[in-house]
C-alpha cells in the first residue's frame, strides 16, 4: 500500500483539500483521500510527503505522435504539405528499432510531464508495444491511409493483419484503437471499412479531420495544396458535391460517441451541431494549431454544446518540449476557464472524452492511483499555482500507486 500526503490535494471531482492524503491499495487502486487526519495510515503502507506541493491527477494527453520523439527540430516547414512530406521522408529513414526506442522515451517524458495516461496516433505500432512493456496506460490508435477508392480492398486486407499482430499488446491498461488518418490521405470507402472494422471488434476510432484550410477545400471545390497532389497522382474528386470535413466524416459512417476528432479547426455551427448529435470527443491542441495554422480552433462551439473534450500535445515535431499544463493556459484563454474549470480539462476532462473516467481523472476511492505532485509555492491559490507550474516543478508522478518519475 502507498499512503501520500501533501499541503494541497485536488481531487478535481471536489474542493482542494489543504493538507491531504490519499491510501492507494496494493491492487493500485484509491481507497481512501480527504484531510490527512481522516486517511488512515495502515502500518504496511510505504508513506510519503510530497512537501511544498500540490497533489493532483494525473495528466491525460489525448493526442501524441510518441513514435515522433526525437524529431524535434528536423521538420520546420511553414507550409502544412511540404511538412508532411518532410516528415515522411524522415520516418522512412527511422528503423523499428529506433521507433521503438523513441516511443520508451516518450512515454518517460510524459510520465516526468505528469501525464499518466495518453492518447495516441501512429503508424509503425511500436508506441503500443512500448506501452505494454513499461506497463503504462493508454489508447494506441493505429493508422491506416489511402486516398485511392480503389486501393480501399488491399488496404484494409494489411491493416487488419497489423491490428491482429498489435492485438496481443493491448493487456492491461493499454488499448488499441483505430485511426483513417485524415480526410486528405483517406478515401471514402476507406474511412467506412476502418470504421465498420472498428466497431465490429469495439474498439475507439480516432481521427484527424478540419484541420488544414488546404483540406477543406479539397472537399469544398477540388482546389488547393491536397487537390493538387491528388490529381498529381491520377486521383479523383473525392465528393462531387461540396461538403465540410467533418460533414464528409458522417456521411461514411465514422461519427459515433466511439470517435475522438482531433484539431477541428476549420468547423462550423453546422458542423458542431453535427458533433453534438454523434455524441463525439474533441481532442484539442491549440499550440500545434498555431504553430501549422497559424489558427485557433473554435473552442466555444464545443464547449457550448458540451462535447466531451480534452486537452493534447500533438508531436514534438510540432511543439516541443510536450508540456499539457502549457496546452492548457491556451485553451484557458479560449474557453473562459477559471482555475478549476482548466485543472479539470487537463484531468477528468480528458478521461472524459477517452470514454476513462471510470477509472481515471479524479481522485476518487475506486478508481486508479494515478497522481501527479507539482511543486507549488506555500501561498495563494492552489489551482493558480498548478497552472503557472513549468515541467521542472513536476516533482513526482505515480501510476496506479507505482513511482513511474521522481518518488522512492
Amino acid at each position: 500500500m502507498l499512503r501520500l500526503s501533501a499541503p494541497w490535494l485536488l481531487p478535481v471531482a471536489g474542493e482542494p483539500i489543504a493538507n491531504g492524503a490519499v491510501l492507494i491499495d496494493q491492487g493500485g487502486r484509491i481507497v481512501a483521500v480527504g484531510p490527512d487526519a481522516a486517511v488512515p495510515a495502515p502500518e504496511q503502507a510505504r508513506r510519503q510527503d510530497c512537501v511544498g506541493a500540490a497533489l493532483l491527477p494525473g495528466l491525460v494527453n489525448t493526442h501524441t505522435h510518441l513514435e515522433l520523439t526525437g524529431f524535434a527540430g528536423l521538420a520546420e516547414d511553414d507550409e502544412f504539405w511540404s511538412w508532411i512530406k518532410h516528415l515522411m521522408a524522415i520516418k522512412a529513414a527511422r528503423s523499428d528499432e529506433a521507433f521503438r526506442a523513441a516511443a520508451e522515451q516518450g512515454i518517460r517524458e510524459c510520465w516526468q510531464a505528469g501525464v499518466t495516461t495518453i492518447c495516441d496516433t501512429g503508424s509503425t505500432g511500436q508506441v503500443i508495444m512500448a506501452l505494454a512493456a513499461l506497463g503504462g496506460s493508454g489508447i494506441v490508435h493505429h493508422e491506416v491511409f489511402g486516398p485511392d477508392p480503389v486501393d480501399c480492398d488491399r488496404a484494409m486486407a494489411l491493416f487488419s493483419a497489423d491490428l491482429d499482430r498489435l492485438a496481443h499488446y493491448a493487456t492491461g491498461r493499454v488499448r488499441l484503437g483505430v485511426s483513417p488518418h485524415a480526410p486528405y490521405t483517406v478515401s471514402g470507402p476507406l474511412y467506412r471499412a476502418s470504421a465498420e472494422l472498428a466497431r465490429a471488434h469495439g474498439v475507439p476510432i480516432a481521427v484527424h479531420v478540419a484541420e488544414p484550410a488546404g483540406e477543406s477545400a479539397l472537399l469544398h471545390d477540388f482546389s488547393g495544396t491536397f487537390a493538387e497532389a491528388w490529381r498529381e497522382r491520377g486521383l479523383s474528386r473525392p465528393s462531387p458535391a461540396s461538403v465540410t470535413p467533418v460533414a464528409w466524416l458522417e456521411q461514411h459512417g465514422v461519427l459515433s460517441p466511439e470517435t475522438l476528432c482531433i484539431h477541428l479547426i476549420q468547423v462550423n455551427e453546422a458542423d458542431a451541431d453535427l458533433l453534438q448529435r454523434s455524441q463525439c470527443a474533441v481532442a484539442h491542441c491549440p499550440r500545434s494549431n498555431r504553430r501549422h495554422h497559424g489558427l485557433d480552433a473554435p473552442l466555444r462551439l464545443f464547449l457550448d454544446r458540451t462535447l466531451r473534450l480534452g486537452l493534447g500535445t500533438d508531436s514534438v515535431v510540432s511543439v516541443t518540449p510536450l508540456d499539457l499544463i502549457a496546452e492548457a493556459r491556451v485553451a484557458r484563454g479560449l474557453a473562459g476557464w477559471n482555475a478549476r474549470e482548466t485543472v479539470r480539462a487537463l484531468t477528468l476532462g480528458g478521461a472524459e472524452a477517452l470514454g476513462l473516467a471510470h477509472e481515471i481523472g479524479s481522485i476518487a476511492p475506486g478508481k486508479w492511483g494515478d497522481l501527479v505532485a507539482i511543486a507549488i509555492p506555500a501561498t495563494g491559490d492552489p489551482e493558480e499555482r498548478v497552472l503557472a507550474s513549468s515541467l521542472a516543478d513536476v516533482s513526482a508522478t505515480w501510476l496506479g500507486g507505482r513511482s513511474v518519475h521522481g518518488g522512492p
